[in-house]
């Protein structure tokens, strides 16, 4: 890389680190374990993405990619794959359930919006719900995740009462900081297909920005747009579901991928200058 390229790419890791230290630094990890988990990460994308075709990639070929000792690469290839499975899995079902109970019929009340649903029984159920949406995963054990990020609520007849739009945990513990991996993953993920020079079909990124708007303005910005974005959202979530085997089985077709798209508010002051 030379160092036209260089210079913008170190400025925009910095842009992506500052926030992320702050993360780290307010939950309490260190940048030592900082240190290691990158080191991982570099590894294993070096071994399996960046080898010669035809040749098995080699520690000392590992080592030249990333910068680190052929040592350090040894050491860090026998440590326990970090498991990052759960956290995902646990996140897509909660909120498959939660997209399933807006939209499909069965599941609204009178009005078209969420009913109130009993555990058990006959008709619409909660257990039916999520033996639908969520795999084999045990209702109750749905149900009380969704009670712990506030999603959802036990009423004293023993229904149960959806209280948000989607899966946003109201409390800042594991359940907002899985989030933090999967949406962040998704986003640089698409920045980086969209940076590659082989991509010849780019995928869908843009935003919007101004930069001297008053205090009064972003509390209307976020009301107005937040609404009409939760309504894209949906749309796009009835038509996916629509094409999804698991929701739909009857669809056909070959592969399996995983594909949708994100929409999120950024404000910041634009009075503090950056250090």
């Amino acid at each position: 890389m030379n160092d036209k390229q260089q210079k913008p790419l170190v400025a925009a890791v910095l842009r992506l680190l500052q926030p992320l230290a702050r993360i780290l630094l307010r939950n309490g990890v260190s940048y030592s374990t900082f240190s290691d988990l990158a080191k991982w990460v570099f590894i294993d994308v070096a071994a399996k993405e960046f080898g010669i075709e035809g040749r098995k990639q080699t520690t000392s070929r590992v080592s030249v990619i990333t910068g680190l000792s052929r040592r350090e690469v040894m050491r860090v290839r026998k440590l326990p794959r970090p498991d990052v499975t759960a956290s995902y899995e646990k996140h897509n079902r909660a909120a498959r359930v939660i997209a399933a109970w807006r939209r499909e019929p069965e599941f609204l009340d009178e009005k078209g919006d969420p009913a109130l649903l009993p555990m058990e029984g006959s008709g619409p159920t909660f257990s039916d719900l999520v033996k639908r949406f969520s795999g084999n995963v045990p209702p109750r054990a749905i149900l009380d995740e969704l009670i712990h990020v506030g999603a959802v609520e036990r009423r004293e007849d023993g229904k149960v009462a959806l209280l948000t739009r989607a899966y946003i945990p109201r409390i800042v513990d594991s359940h907002k900081l899985n989030i933090l991996g999967i949406d962040v993953q998704h986003l640089i993920a698409t920045i980086d297909h969209n940076l590659n020079p082989e991509t010849t079909e780019p995928r869908f990124q843009r935003k919007v920005l101004y930069d001297n708007l008053p205090d009064e303005a972003l509390p209307k910005f976020h009301n107005v747009f937040a609404k009409r974005a939760q309504s894209l959202l949906e749309n796009a979530d009835k038509w996916l579901a629509q094409h999804d085997r698991d929701v739909t089985p009857t669809v056909g077709g070959t592969g399996r991928n995983r594909a949708g798209f994100g929409i999120f508010f950024f404000e910041e002051s634009n009075s503090v200058e950056e250090s």
